[in-house]
């Protein structure tokens, strides 16, 4: 896809989806728009763009492909162990009931993954779990517990299983009490406004397609909506070189604590997109 056609499909995709490409890497995202392209059937940018504007269906195909929804309970053991075993019992040691946020939520593996712990190591105490992604096919699924499959469920042990979800034709949904423990919302990360006052923030796996200074002007975000001391997780395979730029410390894989008494600290514009926070 050459710059005239990459710039064309962007604009159509921004007036269609209201994601904005610019704040994502151009090469990566050519790449995986060229292999997802070549399998529409049109031989044009412009005829496929034309097609998008009336077929809802093939929106949607496109919406939820930039949206990388893939995610599994528990995914990453160890980062969840970790999580389940130092991170939450210092946060509940601080506050007894916490206020959490999944941002990119995708389906709701993993938010009803930190339900699922905390109704064992923190049972009949209230906490709130925002959950939060910008695709509506993922968020019904999180908002209807599921349907699940076994694959999404391969990190969980038999006994949260048989405890937390019901099976019908190999299928497996989250049973009603801990579907009422999630809040689930439609929300663009890159353009809405971001709540404040969290203990503990997870987005994982959702910038790695992002540039740098969106990463930036989003982790920054993240570090404004956590109360002092609460936590940022992020995925396993992402890095934040500048966590002490922007004021976090590290306090483990993928962990990122907001210090006590931090400074404010002066916001990064994200690719002049009207952010607010």
């Amino acid at each position: 896809m050459d710059d005239k056609n990459y710039a064309y499909l962007t604009k159509k995709i921004l007036k269609l989806t209201k994601i904005n490409l610019d704040n994502y890497k151009s090469q990566q995202m050519r790449r995986r728009l060229n292999m997802f392209l070549a399998n529409t059937g049109f031989d044009n940018i412009v005829s496929y763009a034309a097609a998008l504007e009336k077929d809802q269906e093939m929106l949607q195909k496109l919406r939820t492909f930039l949206t990388i929804n893939v995610s599994e309970f528990y995914r990453d053991k160890a980062s969840f162990k970790y999580l389940q075993t130092i991170i939450l019992p210092k946060l509940l040691k601080k506050c007894s009931s916490l206020n959490m946020w999944s941002a990119g939520c995708s389906r709701g593996e993993e938010s009803y993954s930190v339900a699922m712990i905390l109704n064992t190591i923190s049972p009949g105490q209230n906490h709130r779990i925002l959950a939060t992604d910008i695709d509506d096919n993922s968020l019904k699924k999180a908002r209807d517990g599921g349907p699940y499959s076994a694959s999404e469920l391969k990190n969980v042990s038999p006994n949260i299983i048989n405890r937390y979800f019901t099976i019908s034709n190999d299928e497996y949904r989250v049973i009603d009490k801990m579907k009422h423990k999630v809040e689930v919302k439609h929300q663009d990360l890159l353009n809405d406004q971001f709540e404040r006052g969290f203990d503990l923030i997870i987005c994982r796996n959702v910038t790695i397609y992002f540039t740098e200074e969106t990463k930036r002007a989003l982790n920054e975000r993240f570090f404004k909506s956590l109360k002092d001391e609460g936590i940022l997780f992020i995925g396993g395979t992402e890095v934040m070189l500048d966590a002490s730029s922007i004021g976090f410390k590290q306090v483990g894989t993928s962990f990122y604590q907001k210090p006590e008494n931090s400074p404010p600290i002066i916001m990064t514009p994200m690719n002049n997109l009207l952010v607010k926070t």
